[in-house]
C-alpha cells in the first residue's frame, strides 16, 4: 500500500469527480426515455446499498489493501485469484473510460486526428498523476471540484436563459409503467455510476478518519447522483428524447443549444474541459485501483512500479477494445453489465460480506466456549 493519507473530504471530492466522470458525458438511462431521471434516483438508491457493503467490508479489516483481506477471508490460493480478477476489471474499466473520453474529443473537436494520438496524451498525463501518489491527485481534485461545480450552474442559468426548457418533453411520465425505469436500473445505472465505487476499496486504507469514509462516500453519491438526475432532466426537456436517444454525447449537444443575444454561444468547448477533468479522474482512479492489486499480489517493492507498464496495457486495451465508438458502447450496454459489473459489483461483494459476517459470528461462538471451559 502507498504510504500517504488523505481526509474525509478530499475522499468525498474524488468520489464526486469520478461518478460524474463517464457518466455525465454518456447521458445514463436515457434507455427509459422520458423517466431517465427516475432510473437515476432508482439506480442511486440501490448504489447507497451496494456503498455500504463495501464500508462494511473495509470496517473489518481497515488499513490494509484489499489483497490482504481478499487473502484473509478466502485463503491465499482463492484469495488471489479474486484479486487477480479484480485488478483486470479495474484495468479493462480503465481503458473502456479513456476509449470514451478519446471518442468524444475526436467525435466533438478533432475529427481529423487519429484516436491513438489523442489517447495517447490522454493516457500519460493519467500515468503521471497516478505514480505522483493520491495525495497529489486529492489535491488536485480539490482545485478541479471548484471549477466543475460552478461550469454546472452556470449551465444550468444559461440553459434555463435562453428559454430552451420544454416540460413538455417530460410528458406522459411513467407512460409505460415501472418497468422501463427498472430494466434501466438493473442493466445501466446501478453500475454506472454507482457500483463502480467499488475501486475505492482500494484508497479507503488511506482516509485518515475510518468513520468519515462512510458520510464522505454517501455524501458524494447524493451529490453526484443529484446532479446526473438534474443534467438528464434538463437534456430531455431542451433535446427531447429522440434527440437525446440519438445523441451520442446528449450533454454536449444540449450546451451547444445555448444562445443569448447572438453573443454567449458554443459554449461545449468549456464543458468538454469539465467533462476531460472528471474523465480524468475516473480513468486514474481505475488505474490507481489496479496498480494496487497487482502490486500486492506480485510483491513489487512500490506500486509506482507498475503504473507506467499497466498504463502501457491500459492504453492498447483502450485502442483495441472494439473497432467503432458504436460496437464500444454496444458493447458496454449488452455485454459488460451481465458479465463484469454483476458479479463483480453486485455478487461478489454481498457473497464476501455475508462470509465475513459469518466468520465474525464463527469466532465469537468460539470465544465463548473457550471462556466458559
Amino acid at each position: 500500500m502507498e504510504k500517504a493519507k488523505i481526509s474525509s473530504y478530499q475522499l468525498f471530492v474524488l468520489i464526486f469527480m469520478f461518478e460524474l466522470g463517464s457518466a455525465l458525458l454518456l447521458g445514463i438511462g436515457s434507455g427509459a426515455k422520458q423517466d431517465a431521471w427516475l432510473a437515476i434516483l432508482s439506480g442511486l438508491s440501490v448504489g447507497f446499498f451496494l456503498f455500504y457493503v463495501y464500508y462494511k467490508i473495509f470496517s473489518f479489516y481497515p488499513g490494509i489493501s484489499p489483497v490482504e483481506w481478499l487473502r484473509a477471508i478466502y485463503g491465499k490460493v482463492i484469495g488471489w485469484c479474486f484479486g487477480f480478477a479484480m485488478g483486470i476489471y479495474f484495468l479493462y474499466l480503465s481503458a473502456r473510460v479513456l476509449r470514451d473520453f478519446g471518442e468524444m474529443l475526436i467525435i466533438s473537436a478533432y475529427p481529423e486526428t487519429p484516436r491513438f494520438i489523442i489517447t495517447v496524451i490522454m493516457a500519460f498525463c493519467v500515468m503521471y498523476a497516478v505514480k505522483k501518489g493520491m495525495e497529489v491527485m486529492a489535491r488536485t481534485g480539490e482545485i478541479f471540484f471548484i471549477f466543475v461545480y460552478f461550469l454546472m450552474i452556470m449551465s444550468f442559468v444559461l440553459i434555463t436563459s435562453s428559454g430552451l426548457i420544454n416540460l413538455n418533453y417530460l410528458k406522459p411520465v411513467l407512460e409505460n409503467g415501472p418497468m422501463p425505469i427498472m430494466k434501466t436500473m438493473a442493466t445501466e445505472t446501478i453500475y454506472i455510476p454507482f457500483g463502480e465505487t467499488i475501486a475505492f476499496l482500494s484508497i479507503f486504507p488511506l482516509v485518515d478518519k475510518i468513520k468519515g469514509v462512510k458520510v464522505a462516500g454517501l455524501s458524494a453519491m447524493w451529490l453526484s447522483g443529484t446532479n446526473l438526475a438534474i443534467s438528464i432532466l434538463i437534456n430531455t426537456c431542451v433535446l427531447g428524447v429522440d434527440v437525446m436517444m440519438r445523441s451520442p454525447f446528449p450533454l454536449l449537444t444540449t450546451i451547444q443549444e445555448i444562445q443569448i443575444a447572438h453573443f454567449l454561444e458554443r459554449l461545449d468547448v468549456f464543458f468538454m474541459l469539465a467533462l476531460i477533468v472528471g474523465g480524468f479522474f475516473k480513468v486514474g482512479i481505475f488505474l490507481y485501483a489496479a496498480c494496487i492489486m497487482f502490486t500486492e499480489l506480485f510483491h513489487v517493492s512500490s506500486y509506482k512500479r507498475t503504473v507506467y507498464p499497466l498504463g502501457l496495457i491500459m492504453l492498447c486495451a483502450s485502442v483495441m477494445i472494439a473497432s467503432t465508438y458504436a460496437e464500444h458502447i454496444d458493447e458496454g450496454i449488452k455485454v459488460v453489465p451481465v458479465l463484469l459489473h454483476l458479479p463483480m459489483q453486485v455478487v461478489f461483494p454481498i457473497i464476501t460480506l455475508l462470509l465475513i459476517l459469518w466468520q465474525e459470528r464463527r469466532k465469537k461462538k468460539n470465544g465463548q466456549k473457550s471462556a466458559s471451559a
